[in-house]
């Protein structure tokens, strides 16, 4: 499969894959005239469209995808039916879209029903986990959303990390106030920030770089936990994600 981006509204990506047959799979549609118009030029056909969750910039071009290509399969969790879902998926489905599997893995935390679908290299993780970063815990618990990245940390070292928002250099910026000594991140932020001086995309990243850079996914990490949790000896790791959300909140 062949993996495309999309910029649409203020800083999202809706991903595309499409095949040698010219069948496309889109995820996240948050508005359908990018994606018609991806579609056009490259000569594809829409074959489904994948929901992580129900917010607005996922989700809001589903109507208009659907009315223009009648029978698209759409699947999503339960908190996606009132917004074009035709299909819902559960933690552990797996579905088969033109000979590719999915298996849908449940990453609550930013909204209560949010769902991840991988199929090798690939991760479509929504608002969950982002390229040094999370999401915001709009619903969900830091608990949640801790387990959420555990489950995800799972995953082959080579998985691709095709989040749903061009966050990267914001979140390598607190990464770096949080853990300022750590050669990785201070590489990785002035890698980043290159890259976006002259406005190119950041991902999708691979799951090996953000274990040496997402300070989310170094929850255990000690020298973390005495600077985010200086006054709490050995905290859990939902502990520590919690604090460090709250940082970034007002970062």
């Amino acid at each position: 499969m062949n993996l495309t981006s999309i910029p649409a509204l203020q800083d999202n990506y809706i991903w595309v894959l499409n095949n040698d047959q010219d069948e496309c799979i889109i995820v996240d549609p948050g508005e359908a005239r990018p994606v018609i118009d991806t579609i056009a030029a490259n000569h594809w056909q829409p074959v489904a469209i994948l929901l992580t969750h129900h917010h607005g910039d996922h989700v809001d071009g589903v109507r208009e995808l659907t009315a223009k290509w009648p029978g698209l399969p759409v699947y999503g969790p339960a908190e996606t039916l009132n917004k074009g879902t035709t299909q819902e998926v559960k933690d552990g489905t797996v579905i088969t879209i033109s000979g590719i599997e999915f298996t849908v893995i449940a990453t609550p935390g930013h909204t209560l029903g949010h769902v991840s679908y991988y199929s090798n290299p690939y991760l479509f993780c929504g608002d969950t986990l982002f390229s040094g970063g999370c999401g915001r815990l709009f619903e969900g618990t830091a608990k949640q959303m801790d387990e959420s990245f555990h489950r995800l940390n799972q995953l082959p070292a080579d998985t691709l990390i095709c989040c749903a928002h061009e966050y990267t250099l914001s979140n390598m910026a607190f990464a770096r106030a949080v853990l300022p000594q750590n050669p990785h991140i201070l590489s990785y932020y002035h890698k980043i920030k290159q890259l976006r001086d002259k406005n190119q995309i950041t991902l999708p990243s691979v799951l090996e770089k953000e274990r040496e850079i997402n300070v989310f996914l170094k929850t255990h990490d000690i020298d973390l936990q005495r600077n985010i949790l200086p006054d709490l000896n050995l905290p859990e790791s939902w502990q520590v994600f919690e604090a460090l959300r709250r940082k970034k909140d007002s970062f």
